[in-house]
C-alpha cells in the first residue's frame, strides 16, 4: 500500500476512534452530570497529554493524549483520594446503586443510540445497495439442485419481504445459524415467479467475512463484463507486470477468454504459477507473464492479480437500487437493526467460546483500521455504516461481564443490590487481575489475527 493510502486509511481509523470513544465517553459524562456527580477529567486517548482545557462550573479537565485507542472519564471518588467535605454527596462512591448502574450503562447506551441515529439518517436520505439478484448456482449447490435460475430476483425469505442483496444476506443468516430452512420467493427474467426451499446445513460460519451464501449456492448476478482492465492496485503483481489500465484480456496460456469472470477465475486456480497473458493494447497485441500471488482465502490457497475490472454505468445501474422510507419507517427500522446486529454479535461471541466459531473472525485495530479506509473510499454513506457499525460492536464488548469493562462493573452493581453491600476490594482486585488478562488475551488474538491477514494479504 503506498503512502497516500495509509494516511487515507489512517485518517479514516482515526476518525472512527475519535467519534466512538468521544460519545461513548460522553455518555457516561452526560448520566454523571445528570446525577450531580463531579466530574473531574473528560479524556480522549491515553499516555502524554498533548492538549488540555479546563472548563464549565466544576474546572472539568478536557484532554488529548498521544495514544488515541481510548478514553475515560474520571468521576469525584473517595476511593481514589481524600475528597472535600463539601464535595462529599457529590461523589461517585456514594451514589446509590441505581445511579452508578446508569453512569456505567450510559457509555455503552450512547454507542447503540449513534447506531441508530446514523441508520435513521441513511434510510431516510436513501442508500445505494445492491440489488437482491441471485447469479448461477454453482453446480452440485443446494440452490442449484433447488432449481434456482440465473438472473432471478429475490422478492422474500420466509415471508420477509426482501429488497437488497443485504437484506437476503441478514435474513438467510439468522435461521442459518440455527440450521432453519428457509423459503425463498423469486422471480425470473420472464417474471414467472417461484418458490424455493433451501436448506442451512451448508451454511459456513467461517466464511461470515467473505460470503457466506456462496455455500448454499446462493451468489450475486454479476454482468457479463469485459475483460478489460478498470484499474492496477499499486504495488501488485500486475503493477510489476506491466498491466496497463484499458488492457483487453485476449488470452491466457493460449486459451481465449470472453469475459471478466474467466479472466478472474484463470488467476486464482494459478497461485504463484507464470501465466502468459496475451493482451489488446491501443491496436496492438502485447504478451505478459505474471505469477499471481498466492494468498489464503478459508484454508485454500489462490491467485491474486490486483486487476480491477472497468465497469460500466449500464452494468452498475442494472446491478444497484437505491432504498429509502418515510421518517417513522426508517426509525423502526433504525432500532430493529441495531437491536439484530447486537443480538448477532453476542451470538457469534458465544459461538467463539463454544468452538463453533474460529477466533480467526475476530478483527484488531488493523483491520479495522482497512475498513475504515475502504468504507470511506467508496462514499460517505458507505463509511457512516461502518461507524454504526463498529458503534454497536463497541456497545455490545463493554456490556459483556468481564471486570475492568462496563459491564464487569455492572454484574458488581447486581451482586451488590441482591447482597445489600458492596463488593469485596479483594474480589474487586481479583476481578481486575481476570478481567486484564482476559482483554490481553483478547487483544493477541485480534492482533494475531491482523498480522495474518497482512502476511497472507
Amino acid at each position: 500500500m503506498n503512502p497516500q493510502l495509509w494516511g487515507w486509511y489512517g485518517g479514516a481509523f482515526i476518525v472512527a476512534l475519535a467519534v466512538l470513544v468521544v460519545v461513548h465517553e460522553m455518555g457516561h459524562y452526560l448520566a454523571a452530570r445528570a446525577c450531580n456527580v463531579k466530574v473531574l477529567r473528560f479524556a480522549f486517548g491515553f499516555g502524554k497529554v498533548i492538549w488540555m482545557r479546563r472548563g464549565g462550573l466544576d474546572k472539568t479537565e478536557w484532554a488529548i493524549s498521544i495514544f488515541p485507542l481510548g478514553g475515560y472519564v474520571k468521576m469525584l471518588d473517595e476511593r481514589e483520594g481524600e475528597v472535600a467535605a463539601a464535595d462529599l454527596p457529590r461523589s461517585f462512591n456514594r451514589q446509590s446503586v441505581g445511579r452508578r448502574a446508569f453512569i456505567v450503562a450510559a457509555g455503552p447506551a450512547a454507542n447503540f443510540l449513534l447506531a441508530i441515529l446514523l441508520y435513521w439518517g441513511l434510510l431516510m436520505h436513501g442508500v445505494t445497495e445492491l440489488k437482491p439478484r441471485l447469479g448461477q448456482p454453482p453446480a452440485g449447490s443446494v440452490a442449484a439442485m433447488a432449481g434456482i435460475v440465473e438472473g432471478s430476483t429475490v422478492r422474500s425469505v420466509n415471508g420477509t419481504p426482501i429488497l437488497t442483496w443485504q437484506d437476503l444476506r441478514w435474513e438467510v443468516m439468522r435461521r442459518a445459524l440455527d440450521k432453519e430452512a428457509v423459503s425463498i420467493e423469486t422471480v425470473n427474467p420472464q417474471r414467472e415467479i417461484g418458490v424455493y426451499r433451501i436448506a442451512t446445513e451448508r451454511f459456513d460460519l467461517e466464511e461470515l467475512e467473505k460470503d457466506p451464501l456462496r455455500p448454499l449456492g446462493l451468489v450475486l448476478f454479476r454482468p457479463r463484463l469485459p475483460a478489460v482492465v478498470g484499474n492496477v492496485q499499486p504495488g501488485s503483481v500486475a503493477d510489476s507486470a506491466g498491466f496497463r489500465v484499458g488492457d483487453r484480456v485476449l488470452s491466457i496460456d493460449g486459451k481465449a477468454i470472453s469475459d471478466w469472470s474467466e479472466l478472474a477465475a484463470a488467476a486464482r486456480a494459478a497461485p504463484g504459477r507464470s501465466l502468459q497473458f496475451q493482451i489488446e493494447r491501443n491496436g496492438d497485441v502485447v504478451v505478459i507473464a505474471a505469477a499471481p500471488r498466492a494468498v489464503e482465502d478459508g484454508g485454500h490457497k489462490l491467485g491474486r492479480l490486483g486487476l480491477l475490472v472497468k465497469e460500466g454505468q449500464g452494468e452498475a445501474f442494472e446491478m444497484m437500487t437505491v432504498v429509502s422510507y418515510g421518517p417513522l419507517e426508517s426509525g423502526w427500522r433504525a432500532i430493529t437493526q441495531t437491536w439484530d446486529t447486537s443480538i448477532l454479535s453476542l451470538r457469534m461471541m458465544g459461538r467463539m467460546l463454544t468452538g463453533e466459531l474460529s477466533w480467526k473472525n475476530l478483527s484488531g485495530p488493523v483491520t479495522i483500521a482497512d475498513y475504515a479506509g475502504q468504507s470511506a473510499r467508496l462514499g460517505l454513506s458507505y463509511y457512516l455504516r461502518f461507524l454504526a457499525l463498529i458503534s454497536i460492536s463497541l456497545g455490545v464488548l463493554n456490556l459483556l461481564p468481564v471486570p475492568v469493562l462496563d459491564g464487569g462493573h455492572l454484574m458488581y452493581y447486581l451482586v451488590e443490590f441482591f447482597k445489600g453491600g458492596p463488593v469485596s476490594e479483594r474480589a474487586l482486585e481479583i476481578g481486575q487481575q481476570i478481567g486484564f488478562a482476559l482483554l490481553a488475551l483478547l487483544m493477541a488474538f485480534a492482533f494475531y489475527n491482523d498480522i495474518n491477514r497482512l502476511v497472507s494479504g
